[in-house]
């Protein structure tokens, strides 16, 4: 399936979650926030939350400095 994530096309394979592109994009343990067609999805239910054909993912992660 084909997905746009930050205005970008990607590739996954049927059936991913929204765990499963973080870990593809290799964010798996970065603090960031998701949103899915313009609705933040819960941290804890990224496992859960599947993605579909066409889907926009905006992914923000955090940054520390000082």
């Amino acid at each position: 399936m084909m997905i746009n994530v930050n205005g970008r096309t990607v590739q996954l394979e049927a059936a991913a979650s929204v765990r499963t592109l973080l870990e593809e994009l290799e964010l798996g343990q970065a603090a960031c926030a998701v949103e899915v067609n313009k609705r933040l999805v819960p941290h804890r239910t990224y496992g859960e939350h599947a993605l579909d054909d066409g889907d926009e993912v905006e992914i923000v992660t955090f940054v520390g400095g000082g």
